[in-house]
């Protein structure tokens, strides 16, 4: 009996492993040692990774937690200041960048000399010498060679930069270049501007004049009410229409074509410069007084397209980025600050110990860079990205960098993160007024509230900031 227990309890282990046999499936690994076999001891170490989802539960919380450090590690690497150009003996109150060359920069001072610079070696090529007094305004010709600069003296200079064999300005010593051609009149000029295709500039007086490089008077001249006008500036997509900022608190445009202004807009409070989007020809954005920046579509100036806040003071000059997604501006609150085109916060404030009101800024040709000239007779040059590594980068480097910023992108709306990459150190003049300012907007807000809660129904009337500063539109 027990032998026959036995014999049936084998014979069906038996029968149960042949049956596990049958339906079991064996997977054999098979790699080519070759192509998991480093070259030379600096190659990286080839290894194989199964990207299923079920075999890394934590991949989210890694991710996560990558994105957290590459927040922090971008605040630690965050050094803008490339360097100052130095050498002005008064206030740098305009600049202009080359089209043709990425590192040549001319800026004007308040003593009536105007430099020419190389950035990357940061020294001086050339100076120009002519003007008797303060210069306003500079703009570089489309062909790179030519230039144009105004001052309170009455005069605009004509300048030609000859060019060397290797493609930079003059030799290595600093030479010293007089204009070509001066244009005078009874007034003194406010700003200026080059044509993006032909040889006509527009200068800001009295009025605005349109002129002609080979001619000694004004091709045509536009007045619409204004006491003066500040600066103009033409479009670079199309580039006879052109904008001016007056002091009766007027954006005003006009069309070369027509001979004739084509609209304008009261604003409550004077608009210092404004300019024009590389990538959208109907935008534009104004540099106002009230600490604001506005940007309008041409097509209907009853609204502003958004307003962009931050500065605590008068804001001075404003550039766009050659991709037209960003520009920058300069304020009389010592500060240089960048602006996404629609975003109504700051993305980076950059500023300095010794850093004055800051007069003119400029956006680098590559858009790499960003350049102020301050009242401490300074040009800095600041990189647009704080945290971007300069130098020539490892295609490693390179898809590092490329990975950390979509972690920064996808993890954008986690608070830490978030908190991290929108907090900025300022100066406590700074700190101070912005609370103030925040103080009393809150304050104007809630006695609106309170009025039209206390107001019969329908006669107080909300109107949004893009709209509260327009006075009129006139055409």
């Amino acid at each position: 009996f027990r032998r026959r227990l036995q014999h049936r309890f084998v014979f069906g282990v038996a029968s149960a492993c042949a049956r596990a046999s049958r339906r079991m499936k064996v997977k054999v690994v098979s790699r080519d040692e070759v192509e998991y076999t480093r070259e030379r001891r600096s190659d990286v170490q080839k290894v194989h990774r199964n990207l299923d989802p079920k075999l890394h539960p934590m991949d989210k919380a890694k991710e996560c937690k990558r994105a957290l450090n590459a927040a922090k590690m971008d605040r630690m690497f965050a050094k803008p200041l490339v360097g100052a150009l130095q050498g002005h003996a008064d206030v740098v109150t305009a600049m202009a960048k080359n089209p043709k060359r990425l590192g040549q920069v001319l800026s004007g001072s308040a003593d009536g000399e105007i430099r020419l610079w190389d950035v990357p070696q940061q020294k001086r090529m050339a100076s120009l010498l002519g003007h008797e007094k303060a210069v306003q305004g500079i703009a570089v010709a489309p062909d790179g060679s030519t230039a144009v600069s105004c001052s309170d003296d009455c005069t605009v200079r004509l300048w030609h930069m000859q060019e060397s064999a290797f493609g930079g300005v003059g030799s290595q010593a600093a030479t010293t270049y007089e204009p070509v051609s001066v244009y005078t009149a009874k007034h003194g000029f406010k700003g200026i501007d080059h044509h993006y295709r032909t040889s006509l500039f527009a200068t800001a007086g009295p009025a605005v004049q349109v002129w002609d490089q080979n001619r000694s008077e004004p091709v045509n001249s536009y007045e619409w009410g204004s006491d003066s006008v500040l600066s103009v500036r033409f479009n670079p997509v199309e580039p006879d229409v052109l904008g001016s900022c007056g002091t009766d608190r007027s954006i005003a445009l006009y069309d070369l074509r027509t001979s004739t202004p084509i609209r304008k807009l009261i604003m409550q409070t004077r608009n210092n410069v404004l300019c024009w989007n590389p990538m959208e020809a109907f935008n534009f954005t104004a540099a106002n007084e009230d600490c604001n920046l506005y940007t309008y579509d041409m097509r209907k100036l009853d609204i502003a397209l958004t307003v962009h806040q931050d500065h605590v003071s008068a804001v001075l000059d404003v550039d766009y980025s050659p991709t037209g997604r960003e520009f920058v501006s300069g304020s009389y609150d010592r500060s240089v600050r960048i602006f996404s085109y629609n975003g109504q916060r700051s993305r980076e404030v950059y500023f300095g110990k010794r850093m004055q009101r800051v007069f003119a800024v400029r956006y680098s040709g590559d858009g790499c860079y960003v350049l102020s000239g301050s009242d401490d007779m300074n040009v800095r040059v600041w990189k647009s990205n704080a945290s971007q590594q300069l130098g020539t980068l490892l295609p490693r480097e390179k898809h590092k960098h490329a990975y950390q910023k979509a972690l920064l992108k996808r993890y954008a709306h986690i608070p830490e993160i978030r908190k991290i990459e929108k907090h900025r150190h300022v100066p406590k003049p700074i700190y101070k007024a912005a609370n103030l300012r925040k103080t009393m907007t809150e304050s104007a807000k809630r006695k609106e509230q309170r009025r039209a809660a206390h107001s019969a129904p329908g006669t107080v009337s909300f109107q949004p900031a893009r709209k509260k500063k327009i006075i009129k539109e006139v055409e």
